[in-house]
């Protein structure tokens, strides 16, 4: 089966970039011919994918997006593939991976009319219009089940279209039996004592994940537990302005980022709290890969997978509208209560209880469904 895999970007250590790389791998290892059509591409190639770089003229991120979906369907008219999967919307895809959420409700319940009506707005209304409409026939490849709800309310989709994902964590990221050592080590390394608190952020693109919100609700502590409390970020982004912000509220030497890592696992079990205040999140991956490792977590509600949290009593989740001084409130009780080896046990025990590895190899089996459907017609 020759496959295609399309998306604007790929960089290590995004959270999208790490699912389009583990299922397109894993289509290599199962006999498939692997092309991927993609504006920019940074870091080694994965074994067995063949990278096309689609070159566009734009400036604008709109424009780009737009570009590279027209200029990839010159290239598909060119070539003899089986089926097209998208990770990120455009026309003329066979699958769809739905890693965000609904643009267009987002537009039309919380963005002025004026916004509506710019280029960038109606650019990407097209591209959503185009996957998700009543007469098309992508499958969609569904992350976030309150997402399903707001795509049929706002474009008529057929729920028949819709193949819902469980989470798709690595193994590595359960509790080991080494656990204890791991802890020790990592935060001997960076100098946490037992009685340290360490705060865990792990996601790129800082602001949406709400690493400010994090650092004013570390800022706004108690001296006792300010004092001893420590924030870590690993991701990939724009830490300078942040690092500027912890400096003005004076908890800059208790702020560090890590930039993007692939030993994430070691923090999960060295840290002491996984915070996700997102201010948008289609799943939060992260959530139930602390959960896996013992970890609490204290996220906004409106991450796409908070519902683990909440099934498995394994954290507090702060309700949306959101407020900064509910995010500040919860984690000074979170910090100075005596729940949270409590919430790590039940996350562990969930996450042994229910899927929580089996996005990509369910993805997979999806795509060959489709594109032996494609065959047959």
């Amino acid at each position: 089966m020759n496959i295609v895999f399309c998306l604007f970007k790929y960089f290590p250590f995004g959270g999208l970039q790490l699912d389009f790389a583990k299922i397109a791998q894993k289509c290599f290892e199962r006999g498939h011919t692997v092309d991927v059509f993609t504006m920019e591409w940074e870091g080694p190639v994965p074994d067995g994918l063949i990278v096309h770089k689609i070159p566009v003229k734009s400036r604008s991120n709109h424009g780009r997006s737009i570009d590279f979906a027209s200029r990839v369907q010159k290239q598909l008219a060119k070539i003899s593939c089986d089926v097209v999967v998208g990770f990120n919307k455009m026309p003329g895809l066979d699958v769809y991976y739905a890693a965000d959420t609904c643009y267009r409700a987002k537009v039309m319940e919380s963005r002025s009319a004026l916004y509506r009506m710019t280029p960038r707005c109606r650019t990407y209304l097209q591209l959503e219009q185009a996957v998700f409409n009543i007469e098309s026939t992508t499958e969609i490849l569904l992350l976030s089940p309150p997402e399903k709800s707001k795509f049929i309310q706002y474009y008529g989709t057929s729920d028949e279209r819709f193949h819902l994902l469980p989470p798709g964590i690595s193994k590595d990221r359960f509790v080991k039996i080494d656990s204890d050592t791991i802890r020790l080590s990592t935060r001997q390394e960076y100098g946490f004592s037992d009685n340290d608190l360490v705060l865990l952020m792990v996601g790129s693109a800082f602001t949406t994940k709400g690493v400010d919100r994090v650092i004013a609700a570390v800022a706004s502590l108690p001296a006792t537990l300010r004092n001893k409390s420590y924030l870590l970020v690993i991701g990939k982004g724009k830490s300078e302005p942040l690092l500027k912000m912890a400096a003005r509220h004076n908890v800059d030497k208790q702020v560090r980022f890590l930039g993007g890592r692939d030993d994430v696992p070691r923090f999960l079990q060295a840290a002491d709290l996984l915070v996700h205040p997102a201010r948008t999140e289609n799943t939060g991956t992260v959530l139930v890969e602390a959960m896996a490792a013992g970890l609490p977590v204290l996220a906004t509600e409106n991450c796409g997978y908070s519902f683990h949290v909440k099934a498995a009593d394994a954290g507090r989740l702060v309700p949306m509208p959101y407020s900064q001084e509910n995010l500040n409130l919860a984690l000074k009780e979170f910090l100075s209560g005596d729940d949270l080896a409590a919430w790590g046990r039940n996350g562990t025990k969930y996450t042994a209880s229910v899927d929580v590895t089996g996005l990509h190899d369910q993805a997979v089996a999806v795509i060959e469904t489709v594109s032996e459907k494609r065959a047959s017609h």
